[in-house]
């Protein structure tokens, strides 16, 4: 989750100002870039229990040890709560202390990959000296609510208070589940419609093929991606499949308008997260917001608005695709990779958008509804997801190959595909392979998974 932006910036009292906002997002393509973002869970090697922020195995402590490789440190009050580099490259931490990697711009997988990997890397090196584990799922196996320890983030403290009255699962989504995403550009309005429709219309695919926390407290939960369920029972006023931007005439300003009608959390204010939750971004424009009466926000507060809205694709200056539950290494170079192959070939995207173009908004729906439970075994047209899977990697293969950027071995990106043909041809996803290895191998406990799939 996005660590605090700078208070300032010019004073918004017209929409027309966040509407130039949004224009200046556009990029010509050579200025595309690659922008993968990553969460997985600490745990303590003697019990996995999770990490807390004090103490030692710790996330201060990690935080601490990660400074020697160049990382800067970012502080709220005498709490270390982020790391960045100079190249744009940032560590955040979730609620919960789950530690996310939010990649530099990069301009291919390759760069991309050799990022992820550095990066876990030089965390497995601390957490071997602190004794400390990472592991990437999109639920929290073991965890129950209580065993997690929030982090000092005075934005989460508001977030915390206010989740359980729009939603009976947001603080689960908060302390308890990790994502891999992939944040990509657009050239044009036009571009960023068929980019952003394409993506969501998608997005239940990846999240079959992702499919990665099939259990809750040591116990199967009935769920291949319980992640994706949870956010079903969040806050409907910040997340789902966003019915309007398949309608004509989507473009910018539906989208701020969207953003305007979604409730603010918090505005942020000379180090201080202070608490607006449920009140109007459209009353701080028109200076009537409660406690900040004759005051207009500054661009900063429309950036710190824009990171609360939680839809299965989200708009800032690029697009970032949050449909996948977190993984092994394969799979954090393979989901930046399909969404690559499928979005910035302008072939693969005309393929990809004439796949799903003629889908209805029923359609849609029911597909991220299944997803979360059959995955690739959900039904659709008289065939199944698995058969979508495939003819979305296809299509992903072609648009990687066709960019035609090679490694000093002389491979393209397609081969960071890999890990995911091999789902889509067995049909058995993550998820299921845990619950084989749970029911066959672990003798119904939960406890061998963070010795075999750790980082």
């Amino acid at each position: 989750m996005s660590a605090p932006s700078n208070n300032g910036g010019s004073l918004i009292t017209d929409k027309q100002q966040l509407l130039d906002y949004m224009e200046r997002g556009n990029k010509p393509r050579e200025a595309w870039r690659i922008g993968t973002e990553h969460e997985k869970f600490g745990y303590d090697l003697a019990n996995h229990k999770p990490l807390a922020y004090e103490g030692a195995p710790g996330i201060r402590v990690l935080l601490e040890g990660l400074k020697r490789f160049g990382w800067e440190p970012v502080c709220e009050g005498d709490n270390i709560i982020a790391l960045r580099m100079a190249d744009g490259c940032s560590i955040t931490l979730e609620p919960g202390g789950q530690f996310e990697l939010s990649g530099a711009p990069l301009e291919n997988m390759h760069q991309t990959c050799y990022e992820v990997n550095e990066h876990l890397r030089e965390v497995k090196e601390i957490c071997g000296e602190i004794g400390a584990g990472m592991i990437g799922l999109g639920f929290h196996p073991k965890a129950t609510r209580d065993d997690v320890s929030w982090m000092p983030k005075g934005r989460y403290k508001i977030m915390r208070r206010y989740m359980p009255t729009r939603g009976n699962l947001g603080l689960d989504m908060m302390t308890r589940t990790c994502t891999v995403q992939v944040n990509l550009d657009f050239s044009s309005e036009a571009d960023m419609v068929k980019k952003f429709r394409v993506a969501l219309a998608l997005q239940p695919i990846a999240t079959a093929l992702f499919a990665n926390s099939p259990f809750t407290e040591g116990k199967p939960n009935g769920y291949l991606s319980y992640r994706s369920q949870i956010w079903t029972d969040t806050d409907p006023d910040r997340s789902g499949m966003l019915p309007f931007v398949f309608e004509d005439g989507f473009g910018f300003e539906r989208w701020v308008d969207y953003l305007l009608d979604m409730p603010m959390y918090f505005v942020y204010r000379d180090g201080n997260y202070i608490d607006v939750a449920g009140k109007s971004f459209r009353d701080f424009m028109a200076g009537k917001l409660e406690g900040f009466e004759g005051q207009a926000p500054g661009i900063a507060d429309w950036v710190d608005h824009m990171t609360t809205a939680f839809p299965e694709v989200r708009l800032k200056h690029f697009l970032e695709m949050r449909g996948a539950d977190g993984g092994p290494w394969r799979r954090l170079c393979a989901l930046p990779a399909l969404w690559v192959g499928l979005l910035y070939d302008d072939a693969a995207l005309d393929a990809a958008w004439s796949l799903c173009r003629d889908w209805s908004m029923d359609e849609r729906e029911m597909l991220r509804n299944e997803a979360p439970k059959l995955a690739l075994k959900t039904k659709f047209r008289g065939g199944t997801m698995q058969d979508l899977a495939k003819d979305v990697l296809a299509i992903a293969r072609d648009g990687l190959k066709g960019r035609a950027v090679r490694d000093s071995f002389g491979e393209d990106e397609a081969h960071f595909l890999n890990a995911l043909d091999e789902i889509a041809e067995s049909g058995i996803t993550p998820a299921e392979e845990l619950l084989d290895a749970y029911e066959n191998r672990w003798n119904r406990n939960i406890e061998p998974l963070f010795d075999e799939y750790a980082y």
